[in-house]
């Protein structure tokens, strides 16, 4: 959506503020946070500093955007596959394959920006990365839900936070450049575990 206002500074300004949070959210994803300047985000979608605080009011505001968009599009659960799964195994493999294929997309940034980021941080930043550290949280709570048909209440916790763990780590391996095949190779050996342990609590299926 176009959108035509005045920056503080009184000039005109025009932009696409869709295409805005994108961009930032791309540079946000490649560089981190603290790796990304006023400069860097002015460049990359197009406008001067003064409009961009008025149209976000600063870059942690929109930083928190761009990390709420990628929440909102990329970073979602295929949770219809997932329920769909014949047993707890197969739920745990199309789970963690999803998030194979999001970290590792050729046309995106490598990792997960939820997941990676804002781990280390300045103090002045602390904000952010309480705020990234809430929707870590959630998002393990979203797999304990999705996952809560195929396991007990007692168990799906647990299971939820190792699966959140396991994928946080598959985003940072993909960072580092791990190939798809390799990452999958651990999906493997977390469904073999899952489908062993599951089977002999008379819950695997």
């Amino acid at each position: 959506m176009e959108r035509d206002t005045k920056s503080r500074g009184g000039r005109p300004w025009s932009f696409d503020r869709e295409r805005a949070v994108e961009a930032a959210m791309r540079l946000f994803w490649r560089h981190g946070y603290e790796g990304v300047s006023i400069g860097d985000l002015t460049r990359e979608i197009g406008i001067a500093p003064p409009s961009l605080y008025a149209a976000f009011g600063s870059k942690a505001e929109l930083y928190r955007e761009a990390v709420s968009r990628y929440e909102e599009t990329l970073g979602r659960l295929d949770v219809a596959s997932i329920k769909s799964a014949a047993s707890l195994a197969e739920a745990v493999r199309i789970l963690l394959s999803g998030a194979v294929r999001a970290v590792t997309n050729p046309h995106l940034e490598r990792g997960c920006l939820i997941s990676n980021g804002m781990i280390a941080c300045h103090p002045d930043h602390a904000s952010l990365a309480r705020d990234a550290a809430v929707r870590r949280d959630a998002m393990r709570d979203r797999i304990a839900e999705v996952l809560r048909p195929f396991a007990g209440a007692d168990e799906v916790g647990r299971l939820a936070r190792h699966l959140a763990a396991v994928m946080q780590g598959i985003s940072i391996q993909a960072r580092d450049g791990s190939k798809p095949i390799e990452l999958q190779e651990i999906v493997d050996d977390v469904v073999a575990g899952v489908a062993a342990r599951f089977r002999k609590n008379g819950r695997g299926h």
